[in-house]
């Protein structure tokens, strides 16, 4: 019987003996796979991480599949449309159209050029002339904003418009003597691609 006591309390023993725990560590990181999330690298760990340990990560695997997805979806819009060829549910493009092309197979219309000019009323009493579109000829807004500050001797500066785009600003009403000093300051800028705005209405300077 002491012998039954004593084999039990050795198997018992041996039951409760810890196995060893197989660890994976990052192959990038070398963190533990499982602590990637929590290091200053586990964007760069991503791809080690899907291929060697997507089990931990079930995400990324369709994170990946997701990209994949995209990029291939964007190559076909690339090659429809330098085939001439509108992708389903675009509209046609015009070969008269002017288009930009951005990573990834995007397009952009090319913005057409031309300056327009606009007087505007603030708190009721200041005038402010406003100069958009000179970069989309090549000018240097800077220089544009020093340069007419000095022609009629008033504040002129560059500052970011309604629409996020840059724009000069001048004090003071000069919108009309303004067009012959662009045409002749910047050659490049046509009068006829000079615009004002009058009552919410874009009007041609000629």
């Amino acid at each position: 019987r002491e012998d039954s006591i004593e084999r039990e309390r050795e198997s018992s023993q041996m039951a409760e003996k810890p196995r060893p725990v197989r660890v994976l560590y990052c192959g990038v990181c070398s963190l533990p796979a499982e602590y990637c999330e929590f290091g200053s690298d586990f964007e760069k760990c991503k791809p080690w991480l899907n291929q060697n340990a997507p089990e931990l990560y079930p995400d990324l695997r369709k994170e990946a599949n997701a990209k994949e997805a995209e990029k291939v979806s964007d190559q076909l819009r690339s090659t429809l449309i330098s085939e001439g060829i509108a992708p389903s549910g675009a509209s046609s493009t015009s070969k008269q159209e002017e288009v930009k092309r951005h990573p990834g197979g995007k397009i952009k219309k090319k913005e057409k050029q031309e300056v327009v000019i606009e007087k505007v009323v603030r708190n009721k009493r200041k005038c402010i002339t406003t100069v958009k579109g000179l970069d989309l000829f090549g000018v240097k807004l800077s220089d544009a904003s020093k340069k007419l500050g000095k022609k009629f001797a008033t504040g002129a500066s560059v500052v970011k418009g309604p629409t996020e785009k840059e724009q000069i600003d001048v004090q003071g009403d000069i919108a009309y003597d303004i067009v012959e000093f662009i045409t002749e300051t910047w050659p490049d800028v046509p009068e006829t691609a000079i615009f004002f705005i009058e009552d919410g209405k874009k009007v041609p300077a000629v």
